[in-house]
């Protein structure tokens, strides 16, 4: 009788660990999923700028039509991604389309000088701030789901449970700096 206590005791805190165990990793992956929204939110905010920033420095410097092609394909992929690694493929050609831009733009003192130009630039500005620190949030969050479920006894349970790994949020070398928006 009371070997029957104690494996039930046992079998009862087993139970109870797994289910606090599940929720923790739930609410730890509904946080990722909250912190890649927050990403984004500010990645939408980026796009919509994007095609007025063109727009603007177009009607100076109309001639630079592959430079802005290239912007509007960056724009199409990041719209498009799909994945976490494909939103950062996309994100590093955007980056780099843009910095084409700006390049065109200190070309012309006209440009960097019409306010319209000037308020978008300062918007971009605050944008990349906002998706850099929205990156970083999501990259700690995932960092703290990978380690509850890649660690003893919890790895035992994540795949049965249905938990896997999730991606960071990294960008490839070539567009490690800053978008380059100073004149």
């Amino acid at each position: 009788m009371t070997t029957g206590i104690i494996l039930a005791t046992v079998a009862g805190v087993l139970v109870l660990y797994a289910i606090g165990l599940y929720n923790r990793m739930r609410t730890t992956a509904n946080k990722v999923d909250n912190a890649w929204s927050g990403v984004d939110v500010e990645l939408k905010r980026r796009y919509d700028l994007v095609p007025n920033l063109v727009e603007t420095v177009k009607g100076y410097a109309a001639h630079e039509k592959e430079t802005f092609e290239a912007v509007t394909r960056a724009r199409a992929m990041g719209i498009e991604a799909k994945s976490v690694p494909e939103q950062a493929e996309a994100e590093g050609f955007l980056t780099q389309a843009l910095r084409q831009v700006f390049a065109v733009a200190e070309a012309y003192p006209q440009l960097r000088a019409n306010e319209n130009f000037i308020q978008l630039q300062a918007e971009l500005t605050q944008t990349e701030g906002r998706i850099a620190f929205a990156r970083q949030y999501y990259n700690d969050v995932v960092l703290r789901y990978n380690n509850l479920i890649q660690v003893f006894p919890n790895v035992l349970l994540a795949g049965m449970f249905g938990f896997g790994k999730r991606e960071y949020f990294e960008i490839d070398e070539g567009s490690r700096g800053p978008v380059k928006v100073q004149f």
